[in-house]
């Protein structure tokens, strides 16, 4: 593949990504707005907010096996334009059916969307050789500030949703379509010795490759979904409990209690930005033990914080934390099954730990709510901390403690594409 073609591979991608997290802070943050406008009760919210990722699970299942017949872009080409269609129809419908029938079309093409991207990631990570991961959810968190702040501006004003929804899935289409003329697949081979650049992973990018089977042992896989479910478990303790955490606890204001989320997606932008690099310099290990030790530093503060401003340092040390745990998942557990030599087996690896995504979503939310009423809201903080810092104990499985770009076998600088000034 030629240098040019990564570059634009790599752009493409990254749009992509900043795409989705455009469309899904759009979702998630008016969420208050689509209960009001089709008379969902406190009772059913939660089912219908636990229906998303359970749907998007089923269909990252089925991404594996799909792109076993055609490649992940193909998927990706389809399931991001099916994401803005579904997010447009939750903000147009009227009856309460038209919200079940968008929402549940939504998690479908998520699940969809978020393994065929993340497939992409970690096949073009490949080809590069060195770790690029990172900066695509980097791109993720931008694209989530994004959406955010449409959100507020649509609340602010009063806009109705679909007037909120409209004009980003109005923009983001048509760039999401074109860019998808230059997702690069990567290698479909079986294993190392089909390299990035070599005849065969050229032939078969080109055919848009068959997977062919791709067995995955699950002791391979296991210590990655952990360590997803456990990444997933802070971040969704931090969506879902900053705000009361704040308010309730620590006695803020109303207006600060929003202040705790924004900073953690901030800081979680800026951990991303720098990521790779840090992977590059110091190694997988140590940036994944790195942000354990930090995430978990968060989790102790805002458990032990004094007051309102203590526990946004908590936050945003959560953010810096846990930026880089995820993205570095994905790429080492594609690596590891990569290096298993079956055919298609980084896609089905990266499929199935997306799944752990959801779980992990699924799980930490009520888990903490649950330990807050029954016991303490401080005490219940101390749960993602733990489940955070058993991370540690899988950050061997990132690859080689010398490596730079999380395994063994880090390529020559001198084939580093778009290195120095012109790197994308």
């Amino acid at each position: 593949m030629t240098d040019a073609r990564l570059r634009r591979g790599r752009v493409s991608l990254g749009l992509s990504f900043f795409a989705q997290g455009v469309a899904f802070a759009l979702l998630v943050t008016r969420i208050p707005a689509i209960q009001d406008r089709y008379g969902i009760s406190d009772a059913l919210l939660p089912l219908f907010l636990a229906a998303v990722p359970i749907l998007a699970g089923v269909a990252s299942v089925c991404a594996e096996r799909l792109v076993r017949r055609v490649a992940p872009s193909v998927v990706l080409r389809w399931s991001q334009p099916l994401v803005l269609a579904a997010l447009v129809a939750v903000g147009a419908g009227s009856q309460f059916w038209h919200v079940a029938v968008a929402l549940g079309l939504f998690g479908l093409a998520v699940g969809a969307l978020d393994a065929s991207m993340n497939m992409l990631g970690v096949s073009l990570q490949r080809a590069y050789g060195r770790s690029i991961m990172i900066g695509f959810h980097a791109a993720y968190s931008l694209g989530g500030i994004v959406g955010a702040s449409l959100a507020w501006g649509g609340a602010h004003w009063e806009l109705s949703l679909l007037v909120s929804y409209l004009p980003a899935a109005v923009v983001l289409l048509p760039v999401v379509l074109v860019a998808s003329r230059w997702y690069v697949d990567g290698e479909r081979g079986a294993g190392p010795g089909t390299g990035a650049d070599s005849p065969a992973a050229g032939a078969a990018g080109a055919a848009g490759g068959s997977g062919g089977s791709a067995g995955v042992a699950f002791s391979v896989l296991l210590p990655f979904c952990l360590v997803m479910t456990f990444a997933y478990i802070g971040d969704s303790t931090v969506a879902n409990w900053s705000a009361k955490y704040l308010q309730d606890v620590l006695g803020s204001s109303e207006e600060l209690a929003t202040v705790p989320y924004n900073a953690y997606m901030v800081t979680t932008l800026l951990g991303r930005v720098v990521g790779d690099l840090g992977v590059r310099r110091f190694g997988a290990v140590a940036v994944v033990r790195c942000g354990v030790v930090l995430a978990a530093g968060g989790f102790a503060v805002v458990a032990v914080a004094p007051g309102a401003w203590v526990g946004m340092l908590g936050f945003t040390m959560l953010g810096l934390g846990l930026s880089v745990i995820v993205p570095q998942t994905f790429a080492a557990a594609g690596r590891k099954a990569f290096e298993s030599g079956s055919p298609g087996a980084s896609d089905a690896a990266v499929a199935r730990l997306n799944v752990f995504n959801y779980v992990g979503f699924l799980v930490g939310s009520p888990l903490v709510g649950a330990l807050g009423d029954a016991w303490s809201y401080r005490g219940a903080m101390l749960v993602p901390l733990v489940l955070v810092l058993v991370t540690f104990r899988y950050a061997p499985s990132f690859g080689a403690d010398s490596a730079r770009y999380g395994g063994g076998h880090e390529r020559p600088r001198v084939v580093d594409v778009g290195r120095g000034g012109n790197e994308v």
